[in-house]
């Protein structure tokens, strides 16, 4: 009877039994309908990860202890550290991608930031970055201060607009972008926001480098607020803002676009 109630209660998160890989990370990109809904209720299983997920209910044939079993091994027991860094300043002027190098003052930015994270303490797992120029050549000052860290590059942070933001930009945009844009950046969020996985037993520490709009609409998409809310904060060049997702599924946002360690003659936005 508990494991028919079960079913009644779970079937719908079988449904995540699809999943498709991309750079090694697995992403259950057919789960969540894009624009993603919002609702008021917080979802736990909003990254298609809560155990009863992972599980095929019917191949149990109704055996509640191989259940139980089951629920156990694939609970997430170690919980990850995500910093999300915003390239330095760039040139703006620059009519390609490989033109809108860092300026002087984003080198010293992403020097900055890279002495910042060596500081924090932490053994970082892993460097994401977009394969942008401006967030390549952050990444990899910054990986100047920290020593054995794998540098992988992502399509998926690119730059771009994830969602038409309320309230409105005076910078118009036709729909098309954002039908573009929006559903490449929601896949970064699929591929790299989750919580652990379940065979993960220590926590973890990962940087991903990449852009102001990307790291904006990732919040709002962690922290389960309307996603878009994206353009009502802002971020500095160099900024780091850290997300912490716990085993249980939960979310905190632990810094949000800081830069207190840069002077304010090294500020830009």
């Amino acid at each position: 009877m508990f494991l028919r109630r079960v079913a009644l209660a779970g079937g719908a998160a079988l449904f995540a039994a699809t999943v498709l890989k991309h750079n090694g990370e697995a992403s259950s990109v057919s789960a969540v309908s894009w624009p993603p809904a919002f609702t008021r209720s917080w979802d736990h299983n909003w990254d298609r990860r809560e155990p009863m997920s992972l599980i095929n209910l019917n191949g149990l044939n109704g055996n509640e202890v191989d259940l139980q079993n089951k629920l156990k091994k694939y609970k997430a027991k170690a919980r990850r550290h995500i910093f999300l860094v915003r390239h330095g300043q760039y040139n703006v002027n620059g009519e390609t991608d490989s033109e809108k190098v860092l300026t002087q003052l984003g080198r010293e930015q992403a020097n900055l930031t890279g002495q910042r994270l060596a500081n924090l303490g932490f053994t970082y797992n892993g460097l994401t970055y977009s394969t942008m120029q401006r967030a390549k050549e952050t990444s990899e000052i910054i990986g100047q201060h920290l020593d054995g860290v794998t540098h992988i590059g992502s399509d998926l942070l690119r730059e771009g607009s994830p969602i038409r933001p309320d309230p409105p930009s005076k910078h118009w945009k036709p729909d098309a972008v954002y039908f573009h844009d929006g559903p490449r950046i929601e896949s970064a969020f699929r591929s790299f926001i989750h919580r652990a996985d379940y065979e993960q037993k220590d926590e973890s520490y990962e940087i991903i480098v990449c852009h102001d709009n990307v790291i904006r609409y990732i919040v709002c998409r962690a922290l389960q607020v309307p996603p878009e809310a994206w353009l009502r904060m802002d971020l500095n060049h160099g900024s780091i803002t850290e997300l912490v997702i716990h085993h249980n599924g939960r979310v905190t946002l632990r810094m949000l676009g800081d830069a207190g360690y840069m002077p304010a003659s090294k500020l830009s936005c």
